[in-house]
């Protein structure tokens, strides 16, 4: 037997499907105590990041601010798919902020895109996000008007309607359809009005936490929601960090828990009422686990920076200086042999040689133990040395 009660939930899920069907579906509930414990761990870790970082130097502040937001960039991108060269990532970064790094390349425009909306947010948090700021944001994303092969509706909000499908031609799966055109705008008004205000009542991590679901539940754009919603996140977590310093990333957990993600996501926005208590645990974890990460971060910075502390009077080249950063920066793939030192460099090979020879007389590299058709040489002192 089926009570009254019954019938009327079967009839309004079948009626609701998404949570923004809901009536004041923006009215977000949640059980403070599955969460409390979770939100007092991550507010303890932001404190003991900052109070670490805060005791460096300004230059081991910005190596780490450097460091952090190219891995929170590439990291974002990478959870569209979409791959881009690390160190046309980094110089950018660095020259926008005016930071002196060895090996500067040049960038693409998309990424130099990419990268003003991320300073835009983090190194501006305090400044109030405007509809005419986020499409900017969005333009920065599309800088020709297409995304892959196709066109899209740039720097405005989008003018169709909008599904995430997943699977082959034909067997398609809808895991989410978006609010319909018509209420884009309205609901981005509302959205942008709460974001903008000021509540004390509520922790400002939790704002983080619900501005990201909300944004992509609501989907305005064409493409580069996923982004433009990370965005919004570290521009919020700058806020409530009270600092334009970045030294933990969200989008590169974010990636690494990309399944549950979007699992979780999934599962919310199916809600039929607004308690949003499972995204907000996973949220936070996700948060913490970034929190957690950045110790390999700030390690890193630390070993480079005591690195070439301990080789201050150490006489090097440009080409010396751009190859060892390479390599304790992890940026250096597979081998390091002097035909690489030279492409890299555009030196001779003679040229690469004598490089090499030279660190090695300086105890700074050293020829690779495992024999080989050709030479390979790695560094003889480690960052961690």
């Amino acid at each position: 037997m089926f009570s009254a009660k019954t019938v009327y939930l079967q009839k309004f899920e079948s009626m609701t499907k998404y949570i923004y069907q809901n009536e004041k579906w923006t009215d977000f509930t949640w059980h403070d105590k599955q969460i409390s414990v979770l939100l007092a761990q991550v507010r303890n870790l932001q404190g003991r990041l900052l109070g670490k970082m805060n005791a460096l130097g300004f230059g081991f502040q910005a190596e780490a601010t450097l460091e952090t937001i190219t891995l929170d960039i590439l990291k974002s991108s990478e959870i569209e798919g979409e791959k881009l060269n690390r160190a046309q990532v980094r110089s950018s970064i660095a020259r926008r902020l005016g930071i002196e790094a060895a090996g500067l390349v040049s960038s693409a425009r998309n990424i130099d895109g990419i990268v003003e909306m991320m300073l835009d947010a983090t190194q501006r948090y305090e400044v109030t996000l405007t509809e005419e700021r986020m499409f900017g944001w969005h333009a920065a994303l599309f800088p020709t008007g297409y995304s892959g092969g196709y066109k899209i509706d740039v720097a405005c909000y989008r003018k169709g309607e909008m599904q995430v499908v997943s699977g082959a031609m034909g067997k398609e799966k809808v895991h989410y359809e978006a609010v319909v055109t018509k209420q884009i705008k309205p609901e981005m008004d509302k959205f942008l009005k709460w974001l903008n205000s000021k509540n004390d009542k509520m922790d400002s991590v939790i704002k983080v936490a619900i501005a990201h679901l909300w944004f992509v539940t609501i989907h305005p754009f064409d493409d580069g929601n996923g982004r433009i919603a990370r965005t919004i996140s570290d521009m919020l977590l700058a806020r409530s960090d009270e600092s334009k310093q970045r030294f933990y990333s969200m989008s590169a957990q974010i990636l690494k828990e990309r399944k549950k993600y979007y699992e979780v996501l999934e599962k919310t926005q199916h809600s039929i009422n607004s308690d949003i208590t499972v995204w907000l645990e996973w949220f936070l974890n996700c948060l913490k686990n970034a929190l957690l990460a950045s110790e390999k971060i700030l390690q890193s910075v630390l070993s480079k920076a005591d690195f070439w502390n301990r080789n201050a009077k150490t006489t090097f080249n440009d080409r010396q200086i751009k190859m060892l950063n390479k390599l304790l920066d992890g940026d250096f793939r597979g081998k390091l042999q002097s035909s690489k030192w030279a492409k890299i460099c555009k030196c001779s090979q003679d040229t690469a040689i004598r490089d090499i020879k030279d660190l090695i007389e300086k105890g700074i590299l050293q020829q690779e133990q495992q024999g080989g058709r050709s030479t390979n040489y790695e560094l003889a002192q480690t960052p961690d040395t």
